[in-house]
């Protein structure tokens, strides 16, 4: 992947209670991170190691703005952008490497 892009993800644990809403510059470093639980903070907490839904965005300032739209929505509204890329909930950590 393109090293000057930033991505937006939502990450979930295998009962998809739970979402968390997250922007990186590298998507691959910080999926690991999350997977191994070495970010202290919600997804260590709660066990959110999916990978279910990145966007890729050339713009820093883009990116943020996006991530703050997504934290912003309604969990319905952010089922159904997943829903949208990813209606089997298939964690797409394999897709990033």
């Amino acid at each position: 992947m393109h090293d000057d892009y930033h991505f937006v993800y939502i990450m979930t644990n295998t009962r998809h209670t739970v979402l968390y809403t997250g922007f990186t510059s590298d998507l691959a470093k910080r999926n690991y991170e999350h997977k191994e639980k070495l970010v202290a903070g919600f997804t260590k907490r709660y066990n959110a190691t999916e990978l279910v839904y990145f966007e890729c965005i050339e713009d820093r300032d883009s990116a943020l703005a996006r991530e703050k739209q997504i934290k912003g929505v309604s969990r319905n509204k952010k089922e159904f952008l997943i829903n949208s890329k990813n209606p089997d909930w298939r964690d797409l950590s394999d897709d990033i490497l």
